[in-house]
């Protein structure tokens, strides 16, 4: 009896997810039937996906595994609120990217088409509407007395998690859409991708100098890895506030120097010309100095 009682109550008791579990078989078996089936019917040409494509739809899944299943889902929704925390990072700012790098443009054309349907996609993926929208949805997802609810409310967070996850694949459309036409310009995204960062600070500032527990589900006798309730709440601040910032920036930072550092390259290159193949030889310095006229020697008077 001692024993059952103490596993009631381990945070590392096994929970089985079969919803998660089903949900991605059935994203695997789509994805797989769509290249297998479909792709080769709609590409003529070419390679229905790339290896990129490839490794970004794996890496996603792997992430939208752990993030829902045992022991993440189990601890952040019973235990930490920063494991609460990290979960939805993973579920928005790092799954959402490799997703949509994940499906080319044939697929993405056929699952939405070109009709009413991919009108309002593309209105609802405007940087604007897509970004105002997103951070309503963090600050939502952030209210004591929702998230007390959800985490005791099963259809209620899934219901949270699903627009979450929504909102966050429109944000990153003009940034890694598979409809390039509609993506941003890369000084556009640098500035979209900063604006993104600085909003998720005012919840992560309220978390970080909250005095007390914020969130009473949380507040309970079992503390994972010993962590208090203000020292749980003061890592989920951090993490939202620089784990969010550091993810972004190095995107911004990878596109300015991908922007800028082609240009410098061949600037700085030692080629003979952007048109030839040919590197500078002696003989060119030669020629070169042989079309240079000797210079006049001064008249010097005695």
């Amino acid at each position: 009896m001692i024993t059952a009682s103490v596993d009631l109550v381990s945070p590392w008791r096994f929970q089985a997810h079969p919803e998660v579990w089903l949900l991605l078989a059935f994203l695997l078996g789509a994805y797989v039937y769509a290249v297998r089936v479909i792709g080769p019917v709609v590409v003529k040409s070419g390679p229905v996906i790339t290896a990129k494509q490839r490794n970004a739809f794996v890496a996603g899944i792997l992430l939208l595994w752990i993030a829902s299943d045992w022991p993440v889902h189990d601890l952040a929704e019973e235990y930490l609120y920063s494991m609460h925390m990290l979960q939805h990072m993973m579920l928005s700012y790092f799954m959402p990217p490799l997703v949509l790098l994940a499906i080319p443009k044939w697929m993405f054309d056929a699952v939405f088409g070109t009709g009413r349907t991919r009108t309002v996609i593309n209105w609802l993926a405007k940087p604007v509407i897509a970004g105002v929208a997103f951070n309503v949805v963090v600050m939502i997802t952030h209210i004591p007395a929702l998230v007390n609810q959800s985490v005791n409310n099963g259809l209620l967070h899934y219901s949270l998690h699903v627009l979450l996850v929504t909102t966050a694949l429109l944000v990153w459309l003009p940034i890694c859409g598979p409809d390039t036409q509609r993506q941003l310009k890369s000084g556009g995204k640098m500035i979209y991708l900063f604006l993104m960062s600085v909003i998720p600070t005012v919840p992560a500032a309220w978390l970080t100098f909250a005095e007390g527990a914020v969130y009473k589900h949380y507040d309970i006798a079992v503390r994972v890895w010993g962590l208090s309730v203000t020292t749980d709440q003061q890592i989920a601040g951090a993490i939202m506030k620089t784990g969010g910032a550091v993810f972004l920036w190095s995107i911004v930072v990878f596109l300015f120097f991908k922007r800028f550092s082609s240009g410098f390259a061949a600037d700085q290159s030692y080629r003979n010309s952007p048109s030839t193949d040919g590197v500078l030889t002696y003989q060119d310095v030669t020629d070169a100095f042989g079309r240079v006229a000797p210079a006049k020697e001064p008249n010097v008077k005695s």
